[in-house]
């Protein structure tokens, strides 16, 4: 039991630092996205693009570490949905470190361009301009279509097996769904990424997340929850076993 709390809370930390890296990462990118003239006023930008990228690993980081220590848990309650979500959690993880990779590129190619000849000046920012068209897809495909199919995932499994009051993980059916919408509206242009719309349709799954969070840290998980997912399986098996102690017991 002390170790399932431990666990409980180091999920919670994770959670939290998912969910504050992902907006560290955004405030800290949105200058350069929003800048015109990126390439030419790139300099300012360096440190901002530096620790945004590092936010950004650690949010990869913290969401393939949820999966990972939760999926002890929810393995029993259905193991290939709990084998889904770790490795749909790493898929996400995957597309947010490509946008990392491009938004770090950016920086290589800045340099570049600042010590090239006049006539090659359009070719870079052709350039400039799909390394950050990349990160932009990245950011719709991974933290918004990937999280939301995640958070349905893990919030269905808690919500069957009561790890944590079923209120929580209903929260969590909603806010995923409702991500999921706005990356599918998103994809199509029919909302704009990080509007008052998308923003909105964002908000259930980070209160999910956070009330969730703050769950596992003060609460953990269930005792009744862990006590049946741990006796189900014994259960089945000392049912299972009893047949054959009457077939092999009459040989006696």
């Amino acid at each position: 039991m002390t170790s399932s709390k431990m666990d409980a809370r180091i999920t919670g930390v994770l959670f939290i630092l998912a969910t504050v890296s992902a907006v560290l990462g955004v405030l800290l990118y949105a200058p350069l996205l929003n800048d015109p003239d990126f390439l030419r006023s790139g300099q300012s930008h360096t440190h901002r693009v530096i620790l945004g990228a590092l936010f950004e690993l650690i949010l990869a980081s913290a969401a393939v570490g949820t999966a990972i220590t939760l999926f002890p848990y929810v393995k029993r309650q259905n193991e290939s949905l709990a084998l889904g979500y770790v490795s749909f959690r790493v898929l996400e993880a995957t597309l947010i470190i490509v946008g990392v990779l491009s938004m770090l590129s950016y920086l290589t190619l800045r340099n570049q361009f600042m010590a090239a000849p006049a006539p090659h000046l359009p070719s870079f920012q052709t350039v400039g301009g799909l390394l950050l068209a990349l990160h932009e897809w990245t950011f719709l495909l991974g933290p918004n279509f990937m999280l939301g199919i995640n958070t349905l995932m893990c919030a269905f499994l808690l919500h069957q097996s009561r790890l944590v009051p079923r209120g929580i993980a209903t929260l969590g059916l909603v806010g995923g769904a409702l991500i999921l919408t706005a990356a599918v509206l998103e994809l199509f242009g029919v909302v704009r990424q990080l509007s008052p719309w998308g923003v909105a349709l964002a908000l259930p799954v980070a209160a999910y997340e956070m009330i969730l969070a703050g769950w596992l840290i003060t609460k953990g998980f269930r005792p009744t929850a862990i006590h049946h997912l741990e006796s189900g399986p014994q259960a089945s098996g000392s049912a299972a076993a009893q047949p054959m102690q009457t077939l092999y017991g009459t040989g006696k």
